[in-house]
């Protein structure tokens, strides 16, 4: 991503509705894992500074391309930091007992299939995987320009990513339904070409507002109730 994005996310990360939304189901997502787990492409650190809080027992790994947010993510989270591509990771073979990739995926940088392939070598045999996605090709905008993002995909393309990479008991669905109508109106109505990334400080009541939405739709889904859309995916997935 561009340099100033960095500094955007290392920012926002730790109020932003965003974030606390994403980092929610992915914590979530790894509820019952025990041992190491590493967050490939971990940005500035924020999902690896909350997983310490929550799950302080854990040994946390991350890596990270760019040396400034390498360093902005050991300074914030407290976790071993390593440089590196997810597609060449510098870990050895079946050494973690979970992986994250969030937002990683989509990258101009990341070619999926190998990033994918890489994920499934250092992960142990049985080993769980997370990864978010943003969805949908027809809703690239002026923020996936920004933060460099090449891609969008359906849940159904993430699943046949995983599965074609080797992993078994996909599962993929979509999440942040409620507030796609307004990321499609702001993304595709209101949004100049030349527009910032949506990261950035909300107003408090606004900021509250689009988090509590999250938090609504994740009651939904924890009666049952698939969602059928939204404006990210998200996959868990198993090393055989």
């Amino acid at each position: 991503m561009e340099t100033a994005e960095y500094a955007l996310m290392d920012a926002a990360e730790d109020r932003m509705w965003w974030y606390r939304a994403l980092h929610a189901r992915l914590l979530d997502a790894l509820e019952g894992v025990q041992g190491t787990v590493l967050d490939a492409g971990c940005g500035t650190g924020g999902l690896l500074a909350g997983l310490g809080r929550r799950r302080p027992e854990l040994r946390r790994v991350g890596v990270e391309w760019a040396p400034e947010a390498a360093a902005r993510a050991a300074a914030k989270s407290g976790a071993l930091i390593a440089r590196g591509s997810v597609m060449a990771l510098p870990l050895a073979d079946g050494v973690v007992d979970a992986a994250v990739a969030a937002d990683v995926l989509c990258h101009a940088a990341v070619e999926p299939a190998l990033a994918a392939a890489e994920l499934r070598r250092v992960l142990r045999p049985g080993g769980l995987l997370v990864v978010n996605m943003p969805a949908y090709a027809w809703l690239a905008s002026a923020h996936d320009r920004r933060v460099h993002n090449a891609r969008r995909v359906t849940a159904g393309g993430l699943a046949d990513l995983l599965r074609g990479a080797g992993f078994a008991d996909v599962s993929a669905g979509y999440w942040n339904a409620l507030l796609l109508p307004l990321m499609v109106a702001q993304r595709k109505l209101l949004a100049r070409g030349d527009a910032a990334s949506d990261v950035g400080a909300f107003p408090a009541w606004l900021d509250r507002l689009l988090h509590g939405m999250t938090r609504l739709e994740r009651g939904i889904e924890a009666r049952g109730i698939p969602l059928p859309a939204g404006g990210s995916v998200l996959a868990v997935a198993r090393r055989p």
